[in-house]
């Protein structure tokens, strides 16, 4: 908030503050940094009410700040001549150094405070003020008015901004305008940016030239050893461009500079050799100089060989005899050798040029090791170990609950949990994995969340801010020597991913801004990875819950077999392999398992469309192979529909799927079965032989036009039939012949039940990452005891449908179900009745006990009966009506004879 038509600041907000009330920046009465700044004053017990500031007179008033700011102060008094304009230039602690005036007369009607050089404005003592926040926020700030935290300025405003070392980053000095908040101006952003440009460009300039007094100090130095009659081969500078000329490779031009730049950063006396291709090397020499100022630098010279003064350094394996040389530091070189120059300057330009180099490295890395999965807590993981150690010694991580289940969180400061602690070693006391983490307003943490930006505490000991979200846990933190901070808060895409803290500990020197802004770069390029992770995670979260939505909940109750079943997600992402259990009529079960091809959400959808559509077929009663064959006709539909047949439609279509359909009879134990490019099942015999079922193969699903063939075999009671997808045996690190192998010793225990079959199975030969779906069902097989099943045959003759209803009461007697022969017999006598009259022979009557009674009527004619209302004039026409309301269920399944009628009656309702 700055200047808005009377207004100088938020005076309500800054009077609530004083009295001691606590308020968020998000309110939006008072700026980020403006509260922050009060925070830190209250911390510090400063008063608003103080009007005197230290004062020193221990500063450099011509230091080289000064000297290269002094035009462009001069240029800014004009400027703003015969204005109320104070121009102040302080140094990096907040030392004012030089003020100008817009108005000459201005100084006589102000205080000394803002009129002498030597005051000190540092936060810490002057509150919040231009030059105070300036060196707190390491950047360009603006306060107006009641924003100040002390009485004296609030009829004040100011724009100031750091003046920086273009080489090294660090702040030098502020540049401050300050003025009455009646003169506030837009166009003074530009106008100070444009200032300390200027500034930082003449400082630069100071550095060019002390560089160029040592330069000359070297060719002077040159020039009297040829004045002194030295021969030019030992001792005249062959000059940069002219080795660089040479026929060195740019690759080797790059590394003798590369090397250069680290032996003068060194700061002394040293000689190495540099090997270069084509097995040839150059000696580099580093020596002090000094220039007439008296400004101490190094030189760093190449050897070259004698006979090669223009050209590329002679192949190693031409002195192949000698050994190598290495002169002595600072030493003349050998006979036959001339020298060339590759780099001089201060060491401490060195120094920077490899710090640079190292953070370009460092970005570089980081891009291979960031995101290797789409993991979102590996992720974090893997930017601590990248940011530690040659970052720093220590990272820490805290992102919301939300974040980690791969949603977005709604306020993410109120649920933060540490999630990643790395470092050089494990002692230091920072606060778990998985503990919650609370911050205050106080903390850089939170600070950084509410802005959006890095924020930088060189020096802990003073961060008022950080102690005082837990004190005894800082002073814990000290004490193991962590010295200085940077928070970065983990954006991508507008959302808050969480915070990535880099602390420095064995390195003494503190935090810059340059370490601010590769710790920026790092936590960038991780938080686009991390959200790439967390959108992966609700996906796979949200593909996984449709799945298993789609896939059976609970095993429908049946007695032909006893069933268990497992499905195992894959970890590169949700497939569309299912299962399922479908009763059918005369107690029969289908058992089927499938496997679309592909992962994710499609892939999900996709089969639940299968699955449901295979249900539907099966309660049609048809045969495996018909099956097969009105899925693979839906996949080729749904295919064309999806845009498959379009290659401009932007759609995939659907690519495939396999599938396995088996039917059980446990009244005969025959089992049919057919597949669609699907894994054969695995059948165990009770005497423990295990063997893969040849069934004919199939074609996969949606190819369309090719036909499926069904196989029949007979059970033996208890026998297992296994039934999987690929996912089980298909690994790319193990051969399929291996996991066959492991199938079958898994399986080769006859007596154990289908739950620990299932639990053995997994156990033993699922891959310990499955890379696709996993699904499992196990079934051991009955058999329907004979003396619970009757049956008769009969001709098509009328007068035969009373002795079979007779026959049929003896057996319910038999049963026990006296009191279901009423309604069975009427049942019985409409089925029976309608199969002579508009059936054919051979006719089979069938009565089966099992968890219902069943009544089936076979005969041999192909047309299906129809309920319909019949009219009140109609003599027949409700036989079927009847069937409806006696039975919980009937319906007509065809066979290859014919087909049956049958109904179901529960036991107690018969």
């Amino acid at each position: 908030m700055g200047v808005v038509g009377d207004r100088i600041g938020p005076v309500r907000s800054r009077d609530r503050f004083l009295h001691g009330e606590t308020f968020d920046s998000a309110e939006g009465d008072v700026r980020s940094p403006i509260l922050s700044s009060w925070e830190r004053c209250r911390l510090l017990g400063l008063s608003p009410d103080r009007s005197d500031l230290p004062f020193t007179q221990d500063f450099d008033a011509d230091g080289p700040l000064v000297r290269a700011a002094a035009p462009v102060l001069d240029r800014l008094q004009s400027i703003f001549a015969g204005s109320r304009m104070n121009i102040c230039l302080a140094d990096g602690h907040g030392v004012v150094l030089e003020r100008r005036f817009g108005d000459k007369a201005l100084p006589r009607h102000l205080a000394p405070i803002q009129t002498v050089p030597g005051f000190v404005f540092a936060e810490q003592v002057a509150g919040t003020n231009g030059i105070g926040l300036t060196l707190a926020e390491r950047g360009l700030v603006q306060v107006y008015g009641a924003e100040h935290f002390a009485e004296r300025s609030q009829s004040s405003a100011c724009t100031a901004i750091p003046v920086r070392d273009q080489l090294s980053g660090h702040i030098e000095g502020v540049l401050c305008l300050g003025y009455p908040y009646t003169d506030a101006d837009p166009a003074l952003v530009p106008l100070v940016r444009r200032a300390a440009e200027a500034v930082e460009r003449r400082l630069m300039e100071q550095s060019s030239a002390r560089e160029r007094g040592l330069l000359q100090a070297y060719l002077e130095a040159g020039f009297r050893a040829a004045g002194n009659g030295t021969d030019p081969r030992d001792g005249s500078p062959l000059a940069m461009a002219e080795l660089l000329q040479s026929e060195l490779d740019q690759s080797d031009r790059s590394l003798l500079k590369e090397r250069a730049t680290e032996l003068m950063s060194s700061a002394r006396r040293a000689a190495t050799e540099v090997p270069l291709s084509r097995g040839r090397s150059v000696t580099l020499v580093s020596r002090p100089v000094t220039s007439s100022s008296g400004v101490e630098g190094i030189v760093i010279e190449a050897l070259i060989p004698e006979d090669t003064e223009r050209h590329a350094p002679a192949p190693a394996h031409a002195h192949a005899d000698a050994a190598p040389h290495f002169p002595a530091p600072g030493a003349d070189p050998a006979p036959g050798m001339v020298r060339g120059l590759v780099l001089v300057g201060e060491p401490e330009v060195g120094r920077y040029a490899v710090a640079a180099r190292r953070r370009l490295e460092l970005l570089a890395e980081a891009g291979n090791r960031i995101g290797t999965t789409l993991d979102v807590d590996r992720t974090a993981w893997e930017l601590a170990e990248t940011a530690v150690p040659r970052l720093a010694d220590f990272v820490t991580i805290d992102m919301p609950e939300a974040v980690l289940r791969g949603e977005e969180s709604p306020n993410p400061t109120a649920e933060m949990r540490r999630t990643v602690v790395h470092g050089i070693r494990e002692d230091c006391p920072f606060y778990p994995v998985g503990s919650q983490v609370t911050l205050h307003p106080t903390t850089p943490h939170m600070r950084c969340m509410t802005t959006g930006l890095p924020v930088l505490e060189p020096d802990l000991k003073a961060a008022l801010g950080w102690i005082a979200q837990d004190p005894a846990h800082a002073e814990l933190l000290l004490a193991h020597n962590v010295h200085s901070l940077i928070t970065v808060p983990l954006l991508s895409r507008g959302v808050l991913l969480g915070i990535a803290c880099f602390y420095r500990s064995q390195d003494p020197a503190p935090y810059g801004d340059d370490d601010r802004a590769l710790a920026r770069e790092l936590a960038a390029r991780a938080a686009l990875c991390i959200d790439n992770a967390r959108r992966y995670t609700r996906e796979h979260t949200l593909a996984l819950s449709l799945q298993h939505s789609l896939l059976p909940r609970g095993l429908p109750e049946q007695g032909a077999v006893e069933v268990a079943h497992r499905y195992l997600p894959a970890e590169s992402g949700v497939g569309g392999d299912w299962f399922d259990v479908i009763p059918l009529s005369g107690t029969r079960v289908a058992l089927l398992v499938g496997d679309v091809v592909g992962h994710g959400l499609h892939a999900a959808a996709t089969m639940g469309r299968l699955r449901t559509a295979a249900r539907n077929f099966a309660e049609l009663e048809l045969a495996p192979d018909e099956l097969l064959t009105h899925l693979d006709n839906l996949m080729v539909r749904l295919d064309r529909e999806e845009g498959g047949d379009l290659p401009g439609a932007g759609s995939t279509g659907i690519v495939g799927a396999t599938c396995l359909y088996a039917i059980y009879d446990p009244t005969s134990q025959l089992c049919t079965l057919a597949r669609a490019g699907h894994p054969p099942p695995a059948l165990v015999l009770p005497d423990g032989s295990v063997s893969l079922l040849d069934l004919p193969a199939g074609p996969p699903l949606g190819l369309g036009g090719l036909p499926f063939e069904s196989a029949e075999i007979t059970l033996p009671v208890h026998s297992q039939l296994v039934l999987y997808t690929d996912g089980l045996i298909e690994d790319r690190h193990r051969d399929i012949d291996t996991a066959l192998e492991q199938l079958h010793r898994a399986l080769s225990f006859p007596d154990r039940a289908p739950e620990d079959t299932c639990r053995a199975v997994l156990d033993a030969v699922a891959p310990e990452h499955p890379g696709d779906d996993i699904a499992l069902l196990v079934a051991r097989t009955n058999a329907l005891p004979a003396d619970r099943i009757a049956s008769w045959d009969l001709d098509a003759d009328p007068a035969l449908v009373g002795r079979v209803r007779a026959a049929a009461m003896e057996q319910l007697d038999r049963w026990g179900l006296e009191e279901s022969s009423f309604a069975t017999e009427l049942l019985l006598s409409e089925l029976v009745t309608n199969a002579v009259r508009y059936g054919s022979a051979p006719i089979r009557v069938r009565l089966i006990l099992d968890r219902t009674l069943i009544c089936e009527v076979h005969d041999a004619s192909n047309s299906a009966p129809r309920m319909r209302h019949a009219a009140s004039t109609d003599e027949g026409g409700r036989g079927l009506f009847l069937v409806a309301q006696l039975a919980q269920a009937w319906g007509t399944r065809y066979t290859t004879g014919g087909k049956v009628i049958w109904a179901e009656c529960a036991l107690d309702a018969a």
